[in-house]
């Protein structure tokens, strides 16, 4: 089972995650969030890093020539769209390098979502204002339904406390943690990294797909 380390703004915390063994780390570029980091920032702490993980950018509506420039810059893997961007927005990337972040409320805004040219979807308890990161669970039923339509990347108020429950039940191919591993926002727990990413590597169950490899650039 992979896993994410999103909303990393140092290169600290960076590099513990790399050395706990996270298959991915996630930086947020939106400025409204408490965990915005800048590319400059990035491609410095990304200058540092092992090459075997996967770096990921997360963008919120930004523009489409903002986020390739930034992608390019940084050295980025793959894209995770965490707004209201279109079907028609994404298909102005390779699908094989893109993430969406939604949070279905019904039967018509979860089927909406094969029409995304994606590699995967990450379901998350979204607030309008903040756009991911509540610490909030998100709905572990929609996401059983989201995994039958594409690949699943479970996120939501994940912890060390429920993050084997959240596997056993919803089964997703990757998991994606933020708040439940932080001593702030703008900090992480090491020993809750550490202890995270542990339980989700001994999880015996593989997944046929991988969300969190290396995928084509940006033409």
């Amino acid at each position: 089972m992979e896993i994410k380390i999103c909303g990393i703004t140092n290169l600290e915390d960076a590099a513990s995650a790399c050395e706990y063994g996270a298959d991915a780390l996630g930086f947020i570029f939106y400025k409204k969030s408490p965990r915005y980091i800048t590319p400059e920032t990035v491609r410095q702490i990304i200058d540092n890093l092992p090459r075997a993980v996967i770096r990921v950018g997360v963008f919120v509506n930004h523009a489409i020539r903002t986020v390739k420039d930034i992608y390019e810059f940084c050295g980025l893997d793959l894209i995770q769209l965490h707004g209201d961007e279109s079907p028609e927005y994404c298909r102005q990337f390779p699908e094989s390098i893109l993430i969406k972040a939604s949070s279905p409320r019904s039967e018509d805004e979860l089927s909406i979502l094969k029409y995304y040219p994606v590699k995967a979807v990450l379901i998350d308890a979204r607030d309008p204002a903040l756009y991911g990161g509540t610490g909030k669970k998100s709905d572990w039923e929609m996401a059983m339904k989201l995994k039958k339509i594409c690949p699943l990347v479970l996120s939501g108020g994940l912890n060390p406390g429920n993050i084997l429950e959240a596997i056993e039940t919803v089964l997703p191919n990757a998991v994606d943690v933020n708040s439940g591993v932080e001593v702030s926002p703008q900090k992480k727990d090491s020993d809750k990294m550490k202890n995270i990413i542990k339980m989700v590597h001994a999880v015996k169950r593989k997944s046929p797909v991988t969300i969190f490899a290396p995928s084509k650039p940006i033409n």
